[in-house]
């Protein structure tokens, strides 16, 4: 699960970042209201752990901002004051779920966790990349208006990069989403990720399915 901290206490947010990764999250930290509104609005994320009380930009505003664009992504506020006032604000410009500092570790990550089970329980994304269009909700993709069959790991795969379009993703992410191990064999990776080329790119004359030698794959919006 990818999250973005928004949190304008460093040492705190260094915090949060090395805990979740530990517990096996992928987690980006930024510490202003206007530079997580943009990585927040530039980049997918599962989860954002947004701070209300932020320079720049405060954390109600931000919320409401990328509800405003669509943002369909979980938030939960952080912050250090303490009343049904405060919470019912930050519930009502957007946010999921509203956590008081100081606050323990491991009620956050039981926060995070059942607020990515809600999350995922929304109704799926469609994706429109160029001609290509990958439906999460009816698992279907085409390009250029044509039906393209793939095998359910082979969705699941274009699933993930579509979600993440523009952004690496590495064999050892594509390995944890599938089968929850980052360790498995890379080389399976690559047999599906050629899979995919032969059906969605060499058809059609594109090259949407790129490679970040060294680092992972990449869906570009229209390679061609």
């Amino acid at each position: 699960m990818r999250v973005l901290v928004v949190e304008d206490e460093r040492r705190l947010a260094l915090a949060i970042k090395h805990g979740l990764e530990v517990e096996g999250f992928s987690v980006d930290i930024v510490h202003d209201g206007l530079s997580g509104l943009a990585r927040a609005t530039d980049h997918a994320y599962d989860v954002i752990i947004l701070d209300i009380m932020l320079p720049g930009l405060n954390g109600y505003r931000v919320c409401s901002r990328l509800r405003a664009a669509g943002s369909d992504a979980g938030i939960l506020m952080l912050t250090a004051k303490d009343g049904e006032w405060d919470e019912a604000e930050a519930l009502d410009t957007g946010a999921d779920d509203y956590l008081s500092k100081p606050f323990s570790f491991v009620v956050l990550v039981a926060r995070l966790k059942a607020l990515a089970r809600r999350i995922g329980s929304r109704a799926p994304r469609r994706t429109v990349l160029g001609d290509l269009v990958v439906d999460s909700a009816a698992r279907t993709c085409t390009r250029a208006g044509t039906p393209i069959a793939l095998t359910p790991r082979e969705f699941a795969l274009l699933d993930q990069l579509a979600r993440q379009a523009g952004e690496v993703v590495s064999k050892r992410d594509i390995l944890e989403f599938w089968d929850s191990d980052p360790d498995g064999d890379p080389n399976t990776v690559e047999v599906h990720i050629s899979a995919l080329r032969r059906k969605i790119d060499a058809p059609f004359g594109r090259s949407a399915v790129q490679t970040a030698r060294g680092a992972g794959y990449r869906l570009a919006a229209d390679g061609g």
